[in-house]
């Protein structure tokens, strides 16, 4: 099932009109919500990242820019750190620092509110340089979950696998996962047992049981990405980022938009976005907002069920 676009207009700020016709999805998103561009007078080169910080401000990358941004609450933009090495995903942890998967400098880093590295948390496995970092989730022992592939150029790579690791909190390297062709998104469920991760490469989301020491066991198909048209033919659709909300539903950022699937794996329907999504997360006061990183913009939806901030509190 899906949301169809049924009016586009200046009057809604570039919003997207979406009709309340997918049954799965009722639940989820308002009759006659907007999907709205957020960045009406800015325009970024490619938007990834989004990390709300528990207030009133959501930080987000701009890849080829090589920065990371901040959304203020009167709604003008800032920088935050520049260079950021290609920052891609990021997290607030419990501390309040923003943790950055720097791409370029192949490592993952702790930044203070300045936006100076006060810490890199990883940047070698078995002695070798890690191949680009690109998304993480924090535990609510503020153990750090992220994916490891290399997109683009191969030169310099050194590990023999496109990796899902864990840090753990003595600064303990593990390496979880490595039956990914392209580890890309990262979620935990909200009670923290299941790890799910986007392989780009593939279709399906893939589930994970956590274990207490941090490791994953029984690694299997969670929900198929329905394909996408492409000039008239049905292509393959590819998973971004992931989101996660209180109920337990997984929402993917993917070619086709915002694909959503419940706790079971089933399929609930997609929230189209006028740009390919690269990633999404929950914020405002309520963290019924979600925020939509999607190539050259940042976009806004409000729907029903609040996410689930991470990392969570015991």
């Amino acid at each position: 099932m899906v949301y169809r676009v049924v009016g586009v207009g200046l009057a809604c700020l570039m919003g997207v009109v979406f009709a309340a016709t997918a049954p799965g999805l009722d639940r989820i998103v308002p009759e006659g919500v907007h999907v709205v561009k957020v960045n009406v007078d800015q325009q970024f080169a490619f938007t990834e990242g989004p990390c709300w910080d528990g207030t009133d401000t959501l930080y987000f990358s701009d890849i080829p820019n090589n920065r990371i941004m901040k959304l203020l609450p009167d709604g003008t933009f800032s920088v935050f750190r520049e260079p950021s090495h290609a920052a891609n995903g990021l997290m607030i942890d419990a501390e309040g620092n923003l943790i950055s998967c720097d791409g370029s400098a192949r490592q993952v880093t702790m930044l203070g509110r300045a936006g100076t590295i006060k810490a890199v948390l990883a940047e070698r496995y078995d002695g070798k340089r890690l191949n680009s970092p690109n998304d993480l989730v924090i535990d609510s022992n503020g153990g750090i979950y992220f994916t490891d592939p290399r997109f683009g150029s191969q030169d310099g790579v050194e590990q023999d696998k496109e990796a899902v690791y864990y840090r753990r909190t003595d600064g303990t390297l593990v390496r979880i996962i490595d039956d990914m062709v392209k580890p890309n998104g990262v979620m935990l469920s909200p009670d923290e047992k299941t790890l799910y991760v986007g392989d780009s490469a593939r279709e399906y989301i893939r589930a994970y049981d956590v274990q207490p020491d941090g490791t994953v066991t029984n690694g299997r198909d969670f929900g198929g990405l329905p394909p996408v048209m492409r000039s008239g033919r049905e292509s393959r659709n590819g998973a971004d980022g992931l989101a996660m909300d209180v109920e337990g539903n997984l929402y993917v950022a993917a070619s086709s938009g915002i694909e959503v699937f419940d706790k079971n794996g089933d399929h609930l329907g997609v929230i189209e976005v006028p740009e390919p999504p690269a990633n999404c997360t929950f914020g405002g006061t309520d963290y019924k907002t979600m925020f939509i990183t999607a190539r050259t913009s940042l976009y806004r939806v409000r729907l029903k069920v609040p996410g689930v901030s991470f990392p969570v509190s015991r």
